[in-house]
C-alpha cells in the first residue's frame, strides 16, 4: 500500500458514486483512502431521493483529525453541497494541509438531475475552491457553469479550460463525454500546454461515479508520487476497465466495477 488520499465528499448510499466510489478506486490502485464526510445522500441508480448536510464543525473535526495523525500525500473533494461547507474544507486545506496537492471534482448535479451543490455555492466554490486545486475535473455542464463558457465541441472544451486556469486552478482536466459521437476525448489543460486523450465511448448505462472515480484515481496517483499526466493517464485507463467490467446492477444508472483491479483466485492461491 502506497500513497495516503484524504477525501471530503458526500455518502452515496447505493455505493456507486460519493465516499464509497473514491474509496473503492484509491484501494483498487493501491493507495490508503481516509475520508471527510460531507452529506449523507439517500440515493439508488434511479436518482437522489434526499440530502442531509453535515455540520461544517464536525467536517472540520474529521480533516484535522485525519491530517494531524495520518497525514495525506493528496487530497481530493467531491461534494461540498454549500458554501459554509465549501468554506470549512478549504479551511482546513489551508491550515493543516498547504502545498498538498488537491483534486477538486466540482459536484454540482447527479446523473438523475439532483442538484449536489446549491446554486448560491457557486461563487464560493470558484472563489475558494479552484485557486487550491492542483487538478480541476469538470464535466462539461460544470466547466460550463464556472467557466460561463458554452461547450458544443472540441474548440469549446479548450476555450472553457483555458477560462478556468484563469480561475486559479493550476490543471484542468475537462471531460468530454457529454458531446455526442462515438469517440470520447478529455483534455488536460495546464499553463505550459494541453495534452489531449482520445478513447472509443463504451455504450453503456452502467457509468455511475465515473467522475468520483476518475478523480480519485488521479489524487491516488499524485500521492503516490506520479506526474500529472501519468496519474491521469492510468486513471482513464482504470476507470474505462471499470465500466467495461461492470456488474449491471440496478434498473438506472448503474455502478462501476471498482474491483476491476482485484484478482480473488490470486488469492486463493496463495492460501485465502
Amino acid at each position: 500500500m502506497k500513497g495516503k488520499v484524504l477525501i471530503a465528499a458526500g455518502s452515496d448510499s447505493g455505493g456507486g458514486a460519493g465516499i464509497q466510489a473514491d474509496i473503492k478506486a484509491v484501494t483498487a490502485l493501491g493507495g490508503f483512502a481516509a475520508t471527510a464526510i460531507t452529506a449523507l445522500t439517500a440515493q439508488n441508480t434511479l436518482g437522489v431521493q434526499g440530502v442531509v448536510p453535515v455540520a461544517p464543525d464536525f467536517i472540520r473535526l474529521q480533516m484535522r483529525l485525519v491530517l494531524e495523525d495520518i497525514g495525506a500525500d493528496a487530497l481530493k473533494t467531491g461534494m461540498l453541497h454549500d458554501a459554509p461547507t465549501i468554506e470549512a474544507v478549504c479551511g482546513e486545506i489551508e491550515a493543516l494541509a498547504p502545498g498538498v496537492p488537491l483534486v477538486a471534482d466540482p459536484v454540482m448535479v447527479a446523473k438523475g438531475g439532483h442538484r449536489l451543490l446549491e446554486e448560491d455555492a457557486v461563487e464560493s466554490l470558484k472563489r475558494r475552491l479552484l485557486p487550491l486545486a492542483a487538478v480541476l475535473t469538470p464535466n462539461l455542464p460544470e466547466a460550463e457553469a464556472l467557466a460561463g463558457v458554452e461547450v458544443r465541441d472540441e474548440a469549446g472544451m479548450a476555450r472553457a479550460a483555458e477560462a478556468l486556469l484563469r480561475l486559479g486552478a493550476r490543471a484542468v482536466l475537462l471531460k468530454g463525454g457529454h458531446l455526442p459521437g462515438s469517440r470520447v476525448v478529455d483534455l488536460l489543460a495546464t499553463p505550459s500546454g494541453t495534452d489531449r486523450f482520445e478513447d472509443a465511448r463504451i455504450e453503456t448505462r452502467h457509468t455511475h461515479g465515473t467522475g468520483c472515480t476518475l478523480a480519485s484515481a488521479v489524487a491516488a496517483g499524485l500521492a503516490q508520487g506520479m506526474a500529472l499526466r501519468d496519474a491521469v493517464a492510468r486513471a482513464r485507463f482504470y476507470v474505462r476497465a471499470a465500466i467495461a467490467a461492470a456488474p449491471g446492477y440496478g434498473k438506472g444508472h448503474g455502478p462501476l466495477d471498482h474491483g476491476v483491479t482485484i484478482d480473488p483466485e490470486r488469492l486463493r492461491l496463495l492460501g485465502g
